[in-house]
């Protein structure tokens, strides 16, 4: 197998991911689901030939004394991959995630309209969150796009590895790669703050010590955005927090409430015509009702005020699902089942559709 023709094959048929292993052929992702190829299934050595020419002497190296690596690839004219290769069984593998070669345009991505007033803000935090493969990458690009042709500003991203390369355009960007450029988050963001950004993008926010760094980042006035795997907007303060020991959370919890300007969590729903997906997004802004509710440990609140927080932009996960039903959009099955909270949803949908004899 040509390992590069290959990849221009998986994205001519609008793979999201592309999965080789050896004894399959190799496996695609398509609009969500797992789709085979008729290739041939692999061999030891044709997964081994394939996946090493993908990578210099350094990340072999690397690979081969950690049993895993990232690394990005670029395909001129095609795309770009976020590529993780790894050992199963004794055998090497890989995941790779496509990735466009132009960042994504907010405008064209059906998202929230008070997403580009989060990308706005001049300080503060603006989190991303959502299961693996939930389009997390792709909002925060749009963000970062968005604010590129908006502001004359610094943005300074820190990845692993770097995905969407921007030109300049009103911004100066700069992007640095863990393990090539800087060797972990938490010192990359500490030597940023020497570096001039207005604008810090944390490719994600995995432990204590990275969490601190874009504290400290966001309240000596920087706007810092970044990602965590978390299922709704809600959770992913409670995360933060509960990553800190007990005697520390009182004061994690109250710089949040000082600093936290937004947090969207989003899944990817498919089309109910079975071509392509539509992001279902939770939008929390931060009030001065919901700084208040973070302060004082009355978290769980703010699910209620979510919901009755339309006139600022905020939207609960079953809120978007439901809008997405009725504009026919997707489905019912796949509505209930992308829900955290499905018996609410039935009561929305009963409520909208009572009389009509619809439910």
């Amino acid at each position: 197998m040509n390992i590069i023709d290959f990849l221009r094959t998986a994205v001519q048929k609008t793979a999201s991911d592309i999965h080789v292993k050896v004894g399959n052929p190799p496996i695609l992702r398509i609009d969500g689901r797992i789709v085979p190829t008729e290739y041939k299934s692999l061999t030891p050595a044709d997964t081994r030939q394939a996946l090493y020419s993908l990578m210099n002497t350094e990340q072999r190296q690397s690979f081969e004394q950690n049993r895993e690596v990232d690394i990005a690839l670029t395909i001129d004219g095609l795309a770009r991959f976020r590529v993780n290769v790894y050992f199963e069984q004794g055998n090497i593998g890989a995941a790779f995630r496509v990735i466009p070669l132009k960042p994504p345009q907010i405008d064209g991505m059906t998202l929230p309209p008070v997403i580009k007033k989060l990308a706005l803000e001049r300080q503060g935090l603006v989190l991303v969150t959502g299961p693996t493969g939930s389009g997390k990458s792709t909002t925060l690009a749009s963000m970062v796009e968005f604010i590129n042709t908006s502001k004359d500003v610094h943005v300074l991203t820190i990845e692993d590895p770097v995905e969407f390369l921007y030109t300049n355009k009103k911004s100066v960007i700069t992007q640095r790669e863990l393990g090539t450029d800087t060797l972990n988050y938490p010192n990359a963001v500490k030597y940023a703050l020497r570096q001039d950004p207005d604008v810090i993008l944390i490719g994600e926010m995995r432990d204590q010590e990275t969490i601190i760094a874009a504290v400290k980042a966001a309240e000596t006035g920087h706007l810092v955005l970044s990602t965590l795997h978390t299922t709704d907007s809600v959770q992913t303060i409670s995360r933060i927090i509960n990553t800190f020991p007990p005697h520390d959370q009182d004061g994690i919890r109250q710089q949040l409430s000082a600093i936290l300007r937004g947090s969207i969590a989003q899944r990817l729903i498919p089309h109910s015509n079975g071509r392509g997906r539509r992001a279902a997004v939770e939008v929390l802004v931060s009030t001065p009702t919901v700084a208040d509710l973070i302060f004082k440990n009355e978290i769980d609140q703010l699910y209620h005020v979510i919901q009755q927080g339309g006139m600022d932009g905020m939207q609960s996960m079953n809120m978007a699902l439901f809008n997405l039903f009725q504009e026919d959009i997707i489905t019912l099955d796949d509505a209930l089942s992308y829900s955290e909270n499905p018996n609410e949803l039935q009561r929305m949908m009963r409520g909208a559709f009572h009389g009509s004899g619809t439910m």
